[in-house]
């Protein structure tokens, strides 16, 4: 098959630019002839909440072939664009969806391939709806997604979404690949531990990625008090960049009397860098609010490394005391009883595991002959 995929890959960072990479190579390794357009350029600098949207990894992954078209703020681009995909007749068109800044330019594609192509698209919907959606998401979302034809989600719960939004999207549900492809960095925890200033023989708890309200952070912070009444000396490494007020993190910290216990990294972790921390870490917690699909997640399976985490729809309903007491019993009780420690119920820590040629076999599915 002719696929057009679109979506961030580098120069731009982040897990969607990865997903968006991976997702080409598995599709030329399974066989079909790809056109990949990226963005000339993706936010304009004062719309991105981090420092910037670029990557600044040494040792990048990079999506060989990749036609950088598409200038969010240039509507010009988005019809030379349509033409040329015209041009190439793929069999269906692969659209990344994550927020709704790309409502114009996405809308924009999807009315001219009503109009003029006619052929599947197909949304990966990483988030139905952005983690801090406004009033207006919903309708701007729908707005876009009723000119899909199938769709790609992450989780059951992102289903429910979608449906909420276009009653007759026809939704398959395809967990997070495995992200394996830093894996290979893996170093010995002793080695990964001197290097980064941790103690060897301590807990060392990871919470890695940008920092936003919904991933739970402030959770783990207010577990970690009991979580040191019943382990004594135990680290927590936040790794990853600020995109909320860092102070209110730190007078938190002050104020549950953790500081010692807390090591921050304000800053996107480089490619080159993350195994160094999946490598020290002794388990990932991922205390998110709201699961739609993690790649910090498949990150740590593919380091063979435990996450201990709220489940999807658990931690949107419990208060925060609730959640930060039972982070705090899953940890301790995870690092008292081991690795095959019992962790069901509201708290687990696996989630389905797929392969990059698994998600192919999806799209082969899904699509059927074209």
């Amino acid at each position: 098959m002719q696929f057009v995929l679109i979506g961030p890959v580098h120069p731009y960072r982040g897990g969607i630019a990865h997903y968006t990479t991976m997702l080409y190579r598995a599709l030329q390794e399974g066989g079909h002839e790809v056109l990949l357009i990226s963005f000339k350029r993706q936010y304009p600098q004062w719309l991105f909440p981090g420092r910037s949207d670029k990557d600044p990894s040494r040792e990048p992954l990079k999506a060989e072939g990749a036609q950088y078209w598409i200038d969010s703020l240039n509507p010009i681009t988005w019809l030379v664009t349509f033409l040329r995909i015209r041009r190439y007749r793929p069999d269906a068109i692969i659209l990344q969806w994550w927020t709704t800044f790309w409502v114009p330019a996405w809308f924009v594609l999807g009315v001219l391939n009503r109009l003029f192509l006619r052929r599947p698209l197909v949304y990966i919907c990483h988030n139905v709806l952005p983690h801090e959606a406004k009033w207006q998401d919903p309708w701007l979302a729908r707005l876009v997604l009723r000119w899909g034809t199938q769709f790609i989600v992450q989780s059951e719960e992102e289903r429910a979404r979608l449906i909420s939004l276009v009653p007759s999207a026809q939704a398959a549900v395809v967990p997070h690949p495995v992200y394996d492809m830093f894996a290979d960095g893996r170093i010995a925890k002793k080695e990964a531990r001197e290097r980064l200033g941790l103690p060897q023989n301590v807990p060392v708890l990871l919470f890695f990625g940008i920092v936003r309200e919904y991933k739970g952070l402030r959770d783990l912070l207010k577990a970690m008090p009991e979580v040191r009444a019943q382990l004594g000396d135990v680290k927590l490494v936040i790794a990853g960049e600020f995109w909320e007020n860092k102070e209110s993190y730190l007078g938190l910290i002050e104020e549950l009397g953790i500081r010692n216990s807390v090591v921050i990294e304000d800053r996107y972790i480089p490619n080159e860098e993350i195994a160094l921390y999946f490598s020290a870490a002794d388990v990932l917690v991922a205390p998110h609010r709201r699961m739609t699909g993690s790649g910090v997640v498949q990150m740590a399976r593919g380091f063979g490394v435990p996450v201990i985490g709220l489940s999807s729809s658990y931690g949107e309903k419990q208060g925060p005391s609730n959640r930060a007491k039972i982070l705090a019993e899953a940890v301790v009780r995870w690092f008292l009883e081991g690795q095959d420690g019992d962790l069901e119920g509201p708290v687990e820590n696996a989630w389905d595991s797929m392969t990059w040629l698994e998600v192919v076999t999806t799209f082969e599915r899904t699509l059927g002959p074209v």
